[in-house]
C-alpha cells in the first residue's frame, strides 16, 4: 500500500501552518497553470503534510479566480492520498454558532464558470460524487476533534455559491428554507476535482457568521469574519496536529471508492483520445491511463 500523505487546504484566516518539522517549501509546475502558492511539506509527528494556503499568503486571490485545477493537480503530484479543506462558512442554523466545527458529508453547486473538471473534449470522465466526503476521514477527524475538545457537529449539507459578494437576504432565506446547514464559497468544484484525482476529500467547515437570515444578527461582513476567524485559526490547528498525530502510516482503502474513483469512470475509447490531453492528466489519471500506453 502507498504511504498517507495529509494534505490541508487553508482558506481564509490560514495562510500558514506552525509545527511543521523537516520543512520545505517547493513550487511544483502544473499543467493547468499556477496553483495558489508554493507547497508548504514537512511531518507532523510520522505523518507527511502538504499544506497549501486556497487564497494564497496574503489572502490575494478571491474564491473565483483560484486555479482550483492547479491546486489539485500539485497535491497529487505532491503525493498527497487524504486532503482536508479548512473553510470559512456561514450558518443557515441558529444551532450551528460561529466558531463552531462542521464536518461536512454532503455539498450542493451553486458556482458558475469555474473549470469544475480536468476531464473533457477527447477524454470524457464521470466520477460518482454521491458521496462527496471519505467517511474514513471525516471520522478521524471527528475522533480528534473529541480529543482534543474542540466544539463540532458530524455532518452537515454545504452549498457553494459564487461570490465574492455575500448572499442577499432573499437568497439566504431561500437557502435556508431549502435545508441547507452552511455556505461557502470555495467547497466546489474542490471537491469535484479532489474526486477525479483519487484524493480522498473531507471539509472542515469553520462557522464565521449566520450569512444575513438571522433576525438577531446583522449582515455579514469582513470584520466580523476576521474576528471570528482569528478564534478559529489556533483551534484549526490543534485539530491537525492531532490528526496527524493518530493518522494511519498507509493509506486505506476508502469506504465510498474515492481511492479508485476512476476504475470505471472513463468512457472515451482509447483509439479516440486526444494525447494532448492525456499528457496532463498523467499525475491525476496516470494510475488508469499508464496501463493502455
Amino acid at each position: 500500500m502507498a504511504e498517507a500523505v495529509l494534505g490541508i487546504i487553508g482558506g481564509s484566516g490560514i495562510y500558514d501552518l506552525p509545527g511543521l518539522t523537516d520543512l520545505r517549501e517547493e513550487r511544483i509546475d502544473s499543467p493547468w497553470g499556477e496553483p495558489s502558492d508554493v507547497l508548504r511539506i514537512g511531518r507532523m509527528g510520522e505523518t507527511r503534510i502538504v499544506f497549501l494556503p486556497r487564497h494564497g499568503r496574503g489572502h490575494a486571490i478571491p474564491p473565483s479566480e483560484i486555479n482550483y485545477r492547479a491546486n489539485i493537480d500539485v497535491l497529487k503530484r505532491a503525493g498527497v492520498t487524504d486532503l482536508v479543506s479548512l473553510s470559512a462558512c456561514g450558518s443557515y442554523k441558529a444551532e450551528l454558532y460561529p466558531g463552531l466545527f462542521v464536518l461536512v458529508d454532503q455539498f450542493v453547486d451553486r458556482t458558475a464558470g469555474r473549470q469544475n473538471s480536468f476531464f473533457g473534449r477527447g477524454c470524457v470522465a464521470h466520477v460518482s460524487l454521491a458521496h462527496p466526503v471519505g467517511p474514513a476521514l471525516r471520522q478521524r477527524i471527528a475522533d480528534a476533534a473529541r480529543a482534543e475538545a474542540l466544539p463540532f457537529v458530524d455532518g452537515g449539507t454545504l452549498v457553494t455559491m459564487e461570490g465574492p459578494q455575500f448572499s442577499t437576504y432573499a437568497e439566504s432565506l431561500t437557502y435556508k428554507g431549502l435545508g441547507y446547514d452552511l455556505i461557502g464559497m470555495t467547497a466546489m468544484p474542490e471537491a469535484k476535482l479532489a474526486r477525479e484525482a483519487e484524493i480522498t476529500y473531507a471539509t472542515v467547515a469553520m462557522v464565521t457568521d449566520y450569512d444575513c437570515w438571522h433576525e438577531e444578527h446583522g449582515a455579514v461582513d469582513v470584520a466580523s469574519v476576521i474576528a471570528v476567524l482569528h478564534e478559529n485559526a489556533d483551534k484549526a490547528r490543534r485539530l491537525v496536529a492531532r490528526l496527524a498525530a493518530d493518522f494511519p502510516a498507509e493509506r486505506q482503502p476508502c469506504p465510498v471508492g474515492s481511492d479508485k474513483a476512476l476504475d470505471f469512470a472513463l468512457i472515451t475509447a482509447p483509439a479516440f483520445r486526444d494525447p494532448a490531453l492525456l499528457a496532463k492528466l498523467d499525475a491525476v489519471a496516470g494510475r488508469v491511463l499508464r496501463p493502455l500506453g
